[in-house]
């Protein structure tokens, strides 16, 4: 076996070589959903960047083809291990205000429909505005019974996103 065949076989395989390929045009595709400000936090070279705005306009499913396959070849020219770190740590934080938010819903359906909760919130976040909870509390279950819009259910949201997060 000489060197020059030995060197044949260092080398990815075509068929290595197209999955590298489809796992980066996978990963543009999955940039193509992103918001615009999330894409500048990704610090993207400006001609990827614009190949990616210029996706989430097209509607044909054959130029989008194309042009996801020209973001594709685009992303080569990239390092996609800090672009997947930086996209996992978007999702991470899109998660996480998810989370928050299911959390402050639980806070605000249970306030609205069980008499402990309040005595429990009380109890776990000392700071909050007893008085004004309470009148929070009474006007969005006076307009629960009266089928009008839940404006005070809202302010109550409100209010708890203030004090429990910060916000």
């Amino acid at each position: 076996m000489t060197d020059h065949d030995e060197e044949q076989f260092d080398l990815p395989s075509k068929s290595q070589r197209k999955r590298d390929a489809h796992a980066l045009q996978n990963l543009g595709e999955q940039l193509t959903q992103l918001r615009r400000d999330e894409l500048t936090q990704l610090s993207l070279p400006e001609s990827l960047l614009a190949a990616i705005l210029e996706m989430q306009k097209i509607r044909q499913h054959g130029a989008r083809k194309r042009q996801l396959q020209f973001i594709g070849k685009l992303m080569r020219q990239v390092e996609p291990e800090l672009i997947k770190s930086k996209l996992d740590k978007l999702k991470q934080a899109h998660l996480q205000n998810n989370n928050q938010f299911h959390q402050l819903e639980q806070w605000r359906d249970r306030l609205l429909n069980d008499e402990q909760s309040l005595a429990d919130l009380i109890h776990q976040y000392p700071e909050i505005d007893v008085q004004h909870i309470r009148q929070l509390i009474r006007n969005a279950r006076k307009e629960q019974q009266q089928s009008s819009p839940p404006r005070s259910a809202r302010l109550l949201f409100k209010y708890l996103r203030e004090v429990l997060t910060g916000d």
